[in-house]
């Protein structure tokens, strides 16, 4: 691997985990193993590194972000598109906590994440659109907009949320009760057999945790 490479997946993961605010680039190159004189030739900075890093987010997530808007997805497919919507932002979460503070320092990056939620909202609307299509939920003219917005808004925020109430909850578990709880709102809107299907989510919830836990 490039030493390029090297210093990005370790800073990716030292943000990650210890957050970055708390990372210098002097931590990331101890971790490389290399001598901060070296990291600079790569990236003449915390901003520049910040920047790669986005980049590196921003084309991940357009490429899952514009599948059901260029595509519809069958039905459960759209169920698996949560989760690889959830893992992406699970990769890159360092920028989720403390998203407000951390566009504040790198205003550079603010009209492109609200460009990435606006995707997010669209990709959403587009797979609520083709569910009330095939009649799997039932939704006013407008409803798709508004649902498509809330969800975006419970996906952006739904870490934060879960590592002030569940510090200790993370990888997989944080993906899942995500994706369970997305599943549980698109579910309020199912016209028949709204309890059936509450219920299989329940039950392939706790099936997934239980295989987790093994």
């Amino acid at each position: 691997m490039k030493t390029r490479d090297r210093i990005l997946k370790s800073a990716l993961a030292l943000f990650n985990e210890e957050g970055e605010p708390s990372v210098s680039t002097v931590d990331i190159a101890n971790e490389v193993g290399i001598s901060p004189g070296n990291l600079y030739y790569h990236f003449r900075g915390k901003e520049v590194l910040i920047e790669a890093l986005f980049d590196a987010f921003e084309e991940e997530m357009h490429i899952v972000l514009e599948a059901p808007v260029a595509k519809p997805l069958s039905v459960e497919d759209n169920w698996l598109y949560l989760y690889v919507v959830f893992e992406e932002i699970y990769d890159f979460r360092f920028f989720y906590r403390n998203l407000s503070d951390l566009l504040q320092r790198y205003p550079q990056l603010a009209r492109r994440f609200r460009d990435l939620l606006a995707l997010k909202e669209r990709a959403l609307g587009a797979l609520l659109r083709e569910l009330a299509g095939r009649d799997f939920i039932h939704l006013g003219d407008t409803e798709h907009i508004h649902l498509a917005e809330r969800l975006t808004l419970f996906m952006t925020y739904w870490m934060n949320d879960r590592a002030v109430r569940h510090p200790e909850e993370d990888g997989p578990d944080l993906i899942h009760r995500g994706v369970f709880q997305m599943l549980l709102t698109i579910g309020a809107y199912v016209p028949e057999g709204r309890e059936v299907f509450l219920t299989l989510v329940e039950g392939f919830y706790a099936d997934i945790s239980t295989k987790k836990r093994r």
